[in-house]
C-alpha cells in the first residue's frame, strides 16, 4: 500500500486502548495501522511519543460579538492557530444570532469569517430569537446543512429565551436530531444579587465572584434538565462550575437522561481569589459562571475522573485588557460593565494533560475522551476523534515529558494576557496534523490561512433511554399524542 505519510514508532492512544505502532495516511485519511509500516512519501518519527487524535475544541467564541457588542480579539485565523498550537485539529465555535436576525444571515456571516481558519471547523448556533419562522423553517434548513447543535441562555436579558422558548427549541431539536446546549444560571437570582451589591457600591472586580451564586447555577441546571426531560430531548450543560451542579448532572445521567456536560480549565485551575488582585487586575478573571473556590475545584476534578463530564472545554472568550475589550466602558468600570470572558483555547489541552494525566487524576484514554472522542460522538463529527482506518488523519503527537511555563507568547492568539501565565505544565503537543496536513511542528506554524474546511455534522446519536413524562405517554394520558 502506498502512503502519503507514515507516522512511525509512536505510542498510539485511543479512547479505549493504547499500543505501540505506526499509522499510514493517504488523501487526508488514515488508511492503515500496524506494528510496522514501510514506505511513505513523508515519514514522521514519533520517537516513542504519544500519538493521539487531534483535539476537538467544542466551546469557543471566535470572531463573535458579545451581547453587549464587544468583538472578541480572535478571528478565525488567530483563533485556529492558537487552537492548533494547543493540540487541536478542529474546533466548533459559536455563530450568534442577534434579536431580529435570521439564521440564514448568521450562517452567511460566519461562513465569511470561518474561511480564514487553518483548521477544520463547524458552528454551534446561538439562538436568541426563536420566532416561529426560525423554529419551523430556518433551523431545519441549518440542520440539513450539517449544523446540528445550538446554544440557548437562561440568563442575560438580551439572550434569555425563557422556559417556554427553551421547550420550543428542545422540541425542534428532538425532531431533527440536534443537541441543545444551555448556559444555565437563574437570571432573576443573578439580577437580585447584582442589585444588592450595586446598592452598597460594591462594584470592584472581586464582587463579580459573589454576584452569580452557586445556587443560581444549580437551580438552572435542575430546571434545564426538567425541561429537556419533558421534551425528551438531548441536552448539553456548558461550563459547569459548581459541585452541586455537577452532582445534579451525575444523578440524572445515572437515571438515564440524555444528558451531557462539560467543565473548563479555569474552574479547575483558578479561584475567586484571582478576582481580588490589586487594582483592576481582577478584571482579567471575570467570566460567567464565575470562578469558585478550592473545595469546588477538588469536587470538579472528582467529576472529571468519574465521567460526569463529557469534555473539558476552554470557553475561549478573548477580550483584551484594554479599551477594545475588558474596559470598553472605561478603565474603572464597575464589574457588570466589564467584558465577560477569558482566553484559553491554546492552554486547554496542555493544562488538562499536565494536571490530569501527569498528576494521575485521569488516564491517557480518558484524556482522549475529554479532548476529542466524546465531542466527535456527541456533536456528529463522524470522521474525527479517533485513530482508525477510514477516519480523518487529525493527529497530535505529544511529548509527555517536557515541562514549560505558560507565557502569553506561546498562546499564539491576539490577546495581551493569559490567565494561566506562569503555570508550570508538563506535556507539549509537538506536531499537529489536520486531514494529514502538518499544521504545527516543533513550535512552527506550517499551515496556510484558509486551508481549514467546514465540516457538516451528523444528527445526534441519543445516549440513554431518555424520559417519557407520564403526561406525554399515550398509555397514561388518555391516548393523546402531544
Amino acid at each position: 500500500m502506498q502512503f502519503d505519510t507514515v507516522i512511525h514508532d509512536g505510542t498510539l492512544v485511543n479512547a479505549s486502548e493504547t499500543a505501540r505502532g505506526d499509522i499510514g495516511i493517504r488523501d487526508g485519511r488514515i488508511v492503515a495501522m500496524a506494528e510496522r509500516l514501510s514506505g511513505g512519501d513523508q515519514r514522521i518519527d514519533a520517537g516513542g511519543r504519544l500519538v493521539m487524535p487531534g483535539g476537538i475544541e467544542g466551546h469557543a467564541h471566535i470572531a463573535q460579538e458579545s451581547s453587549g457588542g464587544v468583538m472578541g480579539a480572535d478571528d478565525y485565523y488567530s483563533g485556529s492557530v492558537s487552537a492548533a498550537f494547543g493540540g487541536n485539529a478542529s474546533f466548533i465555535p459559536f455563530a450568534a444570532q442577534r434579536r431580529g436576525q435570521s439564521i440564514d444571515d448568521v450562517i452567511a456571516t460566519y461562513d465569511a469569517r470561518g474561511a480564514r481558519s487553518v483548521l477544520d471547523y463547524s458552528y454551534h448556533l446561538i439562538v436568541s430569537d426563536p420566532t416561529r419562522e426560525v423554529l419551523e423553517d430556518q433551523l431545519p434548513r441549518a440542520f440539513a446543512r450539517g449544523i446540528t447543535s445550538f446554544k440557548v441562555f437562561m440568563t442575560y436579558d438580551l439572550m434569555n429565551i425563557g422556559d417556554g422558548g427553551m421547550l420550543d427549541i428542545l422540541t425542534v431539536a428532538r425532531t431533527h436530531g440536534a443537541v441543545t446546549m444551555v448556559h444555565a444560571e437563574n437570571n432573576d437570582m443573578v439580577k437580585w444579587m447584582n442589585a444588592r451589591l450595586a446598592a452598597k457600591g460594591l462594584t470592584a472586580p472581586k464582587y463579580h465572584a459573589i454576584s452569580r451564586p452557586e445556587l443560581a447555577e444549580e437551580e438552572a441546571i435542575n430546571r434545564a434538565i426538567a425541561l429537556a426531560k419533558l421534551a425528551d430531548a438531548p441536552l448539553f450543560i456548558v461550563h459547569v462550575s459548581t459541585a452541586g451542579g455537577a452532582a445534579i448532572v451525575q444523578r440524572e445521567i445515572l437515571s438515564g437522561a440524555r444528558l451531557y456536560a462539560e467543565t473548563c480549565p479555569q474552574y479547575l485551575a483558578l479561584t475567586r481569589d484571582d478576582l481580588d488582585r490589586p487594582g483592576m487586575e481582577g478584571a482579567k478573571f471575570i467570566c460567567s459562571p464565575p470562578l469558585r473556590d478550592a473545595a469546588t475545584q477538588a469536587a470538579l476534578w472528582g467529576h472529571v475522573r468519574s465521567g460526569t463530564f463529557s469534555s473539558v472545554s476552554s470557553d475561549h472568550a478573548p477580550y483584551r485588557f484594554d479599551e477594545s475589550g475588558k474596559f470598553r466602558n472605561g478603565a474603572e468600570a464597575p464589574y457588570p460593565q466589564i467584558a465577560n470572558g477569558m482566553p484559553g483555547i491554546g492552554a486547554r489541552l496542555p493544562y488538562l494533560f499536565s494536571e490530569g494525566v501527569v498528576k494521575g487524576r485521569i488516564s491517557l484514554e480518558q484524556f482522549v475522551q475529554l479532548s476529542a472522542s466524546n465531542a466527535a460522538r456527541i456533536f456528529g463529527m463522524t470522521s474525527k476523534g479517533s485513530l482508525m482506518p477510514g477516519m480523518d488523519a487529525d493527529i497530535a503527537i505529544w511529548d509527555p515529558e517536557t515541562t514549560r511555563r505558560v507565557t502569553l507568547g506561546d498562546q499564539h492568539d491576539n490577546m495581551d494576557y493569559t490567565p494561566f501565565e506562569g503555570m508550570e505544565l508538563t506535556g507539549v503537543p509537538e506536531t499537529v496534523l489536520n486531514r494529514g496536513s502538518m499544521i504545527v511542528h516543533k513550535g512552527r506554524l506550517m499551515a496556510q490561512e484558509g486551508q481549514g474546511r467546514f465540516v457538516p455534522r451528523a444528527p445526534a446519536k441519543l445516549d440513554g433511554p431518555g424520559h417519557t413524562a407520564k403526561e406525554r405517554d399515550p398509555a397514561q394520558n388518555f391516548g393523546t399524542d402531544i
